[in-house]
């Protein structure tokens, strides 16, 4: 478990040291901007960033992004409507390419998982929240394809440190994304089809998932709804997942001078 948690704290100092390095080398020629943006949602049901995993009742999530053009730390935090929470993830995310055309982003978190387990408290079985604790790292290539249309390939590898399973989670899923489709003069239309490969310690699977998203222009607030469906699996789950939910979303961007 110390290695994994010095493994991480390795790459983020290398990736802070890099960004510093590039932030005053790019001081010298343009003002830099930094960025504080994030989406808040209402949800009927909380799908997770692997869609297969999911809360199974209505949920608040929060996702969040601050930093650079390059190097950001993006928060999500997940909660039922009750008020527990459900899942904390912590990405550290670096562009290691960014042109027009094309772009390579690599990411790792830790993140904890919050589940409700029967456990023996002074000889007394009760119902606890347990954090289980997982370290991930990510790799995704988009490449551009007009305006609004993007492919992309997402790969992500995910690891328990804890007593139980599951221990290594691995995902690939290939993307097509249109996003700002225009509807009308003011309401716009995006999605993300994708087809994905999930294995989960001996057991995986073929699903297939869309996210559809209506926002109107100059309007913080849209809807949005997911949607995942096994096409052949030996993981245990349902064979259907889907939300609909309200979002808010607020970005600002600062530049030194």
């Amino acid at each position: 478990m110390k290695n994994y948690f010095l493994q991480i704290f390795l790459v983020g100092l290398v990736l802070i040291a890099n960004n510093q390095i590039q932030a005053q080398t790019e001081t010298e020629k343009t003002p830099i901007i930094k960025h504080f943006d994030g989406t808040i949602t209402a949800t009927t049901n909380g799908i997770s960033i692997i869609p297969f995993f999911s809360l199974g009742r209505p949920a608040f999530l929060f996702d969040m992004s601050l930093g650079g053009d390059r190097f950001s730390f993006d928060p999500m935090m997940r909660f039922g409507m009750n008020g527990k929470p459900w899942s904390f993830v912590f990405w550290w995310r670096y562009k290691i390419v960014d042109n027009p055309k094309f772009s390579l982003r690599v990411g790792a978190h830790p993140a904890f998982l919050f589940q409700e387990r029967e456990l023996l408290v002074d000889g007394q079985p009760k119902n606890v929240l347990v954090a289980n604790r997982y370290l991930t790292w990510e790799l995704a290539p988009t490449y551009k394809l007009s305006p609004r249309s993007s492919l992309g390939i997402y790969f992500l590898n995910g690891n328990g440190i804890n007593p139980y399973p599951p221990d290594h989670t691995y995902f690939l899923g290939v993307t097509w994304a249109l996003s700002n489709f225009p509807l009308s003069e003011t309401l716009r239309f995006a999605m993300t089809p994708q087809v994905y490969y999930l294995k989960v310690d001996q057991h995986d699977g073929v699903y297939g998932t869309s996210t559809f998203t209506l926002t109107k222009t100059d309007f913080p607030i849209g809807l949005q709804s997911t949607i995942n469906q096994r096409i052949k699996s030996t993981i245990d789950g349902d064979d259907f997942v889907w939300n609909l939910s309200l979002i808010y979303n607020f970005a600002n961007d600062y530049r030194k001078q």
